[in-house]
């Protein structure tokens, strides 16, 4: 092959780079797209004869309607990924995070013989339902500071499952909502 065929080749692909990268950035300036001043939308809910709007927010749930979904065979599967830190059997001990024998309706960073992360020992609520709901959606986001390194549990199915199991492994389970 000789130097001509070459730079023919070399050509013809610097041509191909510089029409596919021209042709992108003339079609950003043909086709530009405004995001909207205001992300996101209200939802008008009719009840009767009243419109109610609802926002999203994780700290209002129905935690009864929540709770239903849940079963306490699958809490105990999806408990497996707790496992690795914390311990829930009546007298385990602390592992990486606390022991959660009792843990429902306890006060949040209360086990005296664990070092708690000064977000959860200054965090002055009780383990409820909302509460640990909450908490297991995102641990970071509901308790900031906190050393706990989940990150969550997306399904509700999975948080309820999981609570109804917290609770279940307690000297006094509690009655639900």
């Amino acid at each position: 092959m000789d130097s001509f065929e070459i730079n023919k080749i070399i050509t013809a692909v610097l041509l191909v780079v510089l029409l596919v990268f021209g042709v992108s950035k003339i079609s950003d300036v043909i086709f530009e797209v405004k995001k909207p001043d205001v992300e996101g939308y209200k939802v008008d809910v009719k009840v009767g004869d009243a419109t109610i709007t609802q926002a999203s927010s994780e700290s209002q749930v129905d935690i009864s309607a929540l709770l239903s979904m849940g079963d306490i065979e699958h809490g105990k599967k999806v408990f497996k990924k707790c496992a690795a830190c914390h311990s829930i059997n009546q007298g385990g001990g602390n592992k990486i995070g606390p022991k959660l024998w009792n843990v429902m309706f306890r006060s949040v960073g209360s086990i005296s013989d664990y070092k708690y992360s000064k977000a959860l020992s200054g965090y002055k609520k009780e383990w409820n339902w909302e509460e640990m709901n909450g908490f297991l959606i995102k641990p970071s986001k509901w308790i900031k500071g906190n050393k706990m390194g989940f990150a969550g549990l997306k399904k509700e199915k999975d948080r309820a499952s999981v609570i109804l199991y917290l609770n279940q492994n307690s000297d006094n389970p509690k009655p639900l909502p």
